[in-house]
């Protein structure tokens, strides 16, 4: 079966479609065979081309990103106010059956873990169906701490053993970036905390050689 990781985040626009794009791009370029999923999305399908454009091809979009809505809110409401029901059920059985023609598999959620994305689940009950490895991805300021600490209390303790937390760092730098690091660590082991470095612009979008500082942190991530 597939290694599978699950890329959820503390909040919406934390930097979930960064580091996916990041690990899809990585992988590739190490000659692993990964497919990816942003099966719900919500207010547009950007994140979805992205990803769509990093896999080069690989898969189609629509196998990216099956269930798309326009309305700018929460996926559950979207897919309502367009007469539609997403369950939980068909999206686990869909993802499943994506995975089978891989070595990695990528899913990333929509919003944070708890976000309700369809009829009474959340990116939480995905990463219980599908076994995933959760990546919480959290942006390094102040407040960085509480956020990270809620998700992981919010993990199932089978599953909070398995997290690994990215800390995307800010376009300046901050003194409390790396204080959030050494603070986190009193909380879970050092080596599944990493620090995504800033990248400037749409940089990370661009196939290329990745920054070593980068490189480090995708291996890390990986390496659980």
């Amino acid at each position: 079966m597939a290694r599978t990781y699950f890329i959820t985040g503390t909040d919406t626009d934390v930097g979930k479609t960064v580091l996916t794009t990041l690990l899809i791009r990585h992988l590739r370029r190490v000659g692993a065979v990964v497919r990816a999923a942003k099966p719900i999305c919500s207010g547009g399908r950007d994140d979805a081309r992205t990803l769509h454009n990093a896999l080069e091809g690989s898969m189609t979009l629509d196998e990216i990103n099956p269930w798309h809505f326009t309305a700018p809110i929460a996926p559950v409401l979207a897919a309502r106010r367009a007469g539609r029901k997403i369950v939980l059920a068909e999206v686990v059985q869909y993802l499943r059956n994506l995975r089978k023609a891989t070595e990695t598999f990528l899913v990333e959620g929509a919003g944070g873990l708890l976000s309700p994305l369809g009829e009474n689940f959340s990116s939480l009950e995905l990463i219980q169906e599908l076994r995933a490895r959760p990546i919480i991805v959290c942006p390094n300021r102040l407040g960085a701490v509480n956020q990270v600490r809620l998700v992981l209390t919010a993990l199932p303790p089978g599953l909070r053993k398995l997290a690994q937390v990215v800390l995307v760092s800010p376009a300046r730098h901050a003194a409390v970036a790396r204080l959030n690091v050494d603070l986190l660590a009193e909380f879970l082991p050092p080596e599944r905390i990493h620090e995504l470095p800033w990248l400037p612009g749409r940089s990370w979008r661009k196939a290329g050689i990745l920054p070593p500082k980068v490189r480090r942190c995708l291996d890390g991530v990986i390496a659980s």
